[in-house]
């Protein structure tokens, strides 16, 4: 089924509380990662019931996404941990993502959080772009091999890298949007990580740059625009950009480097989009 995106804003989004509806998202949550490491719907009733969110996204009555998160502590500071957003294969990159994480941020408002916190892939540009740009979230943690070695439909065959990412609640714009017509030679000359265009299309990295002096305030790296056709067409290509980008995120968030912006470039043809770091 083709979905026109102009019919995805009569997506609905609501808090989910009953047994069938976490039933409902528990089998939506298979069918997008397998259905063996599903999160059991005993689990998230008792969840919702203390302190938790459970959001739905609905199109014509049929659940088609969901955002999952429960309450976190750190020492005396409590947060919301979102855990996991799913959104159904024929209704990806439809801007139902940013919904259900708008909606997340009101009911954490109404609960009393802070602030959320979740992880993503740093190679997956689309989650990047959401999180830093649009939804304004900041990243200056790197977790190497977070969750281990998976086997769901998404993760299986790479090492589980993740960024931390930490949003106010209360913060309501994202990054401004000053890259639209930045001259993106000068942000492919200076990125940290060079690549070559194999015979796909697919970008592999080829070397690295040392990391920038002192004097300069920011940074680029370069990651694939499309890692999970990438992932699915050239393994050993997956894997170096995996090792070869958490060496250089590592490196430069250990020398007081923070990732700022993250920059979606508007040539279709180039196989990167890039992370921006700068100096404080």
């Amino acid at each position: 089924m083709e979905v026109d995106y102009a019919d995805t804003q009569e997506i609905e989004i609501r808090s989910l509380q009953t047994i069938q509806e976490l039933e409902d998202v528990r089998r939506l949550e298979s069918n997008i990662w397998g259905e063996h490491d599903s999160t059991p719907t005993h689990q998230t009733v008792t969840v919702v019931k203390n302190g938790g969110i459970m959001l739905g996204a609905y199109f014509n009555g049929k659940l088609v996404g969901f955002q999952y998160s429960f309450p976190g502590f750190k020492g005396q500071s409590m947060y919301l941990c979102s855990h996991m957003l799913g959104i159904d294969k024929m209704f990806r990159n439809k801007g139902i993502g940013e919904k259900l994480k708008q909606a997340q941020r009101r009911e954490a408002i109404k609960l009393g959080y802070s602030h959320i916190t979740w992880t993503y892939d740093p190679l997956e540009s689309i989650n990047a772009y959401l999180n830093i740009t649009k939804l304004g979230g900041t990243c200056n943690t790197y977790m190497e091999n977070c969750y281990g070695e998976m086997d769901d439909l998404l993760n299986n065959g790479i090492p589980s890298d993740r960024f931390l990412v930490e949003w106010p609640v209360l913060q309501r714009e994202g990054k401004s949007y000053q890259w639209k017509e930045t001259d993106m030679g000068f942000v492919q000359e200076k990125s940290l990580i060079q690549w070559e265009v194999d015979e796909k299309g697919f970008p592999i990295p080829s070397f690295s740059l040392p990391l920038p002096e002192q004097e300069h305030t920011k940074a680029f790296v370069a990651i694939p625009k499309d890692f999970k056709s990438l992932k699915e067409v050239n393994m050993e290509a997956a894997r170096k950009w995996r090792l070869v980008t958490r060496e250089i995120f590592i490196r430069l968030m250990k020398k007081g480097w923070h990732m700022t912006d993250f920059i979606r470039n508007p040539e279709g043809k180039m196989p990167v989009q890039f992370y921006m770091f700068s100096r404080k």
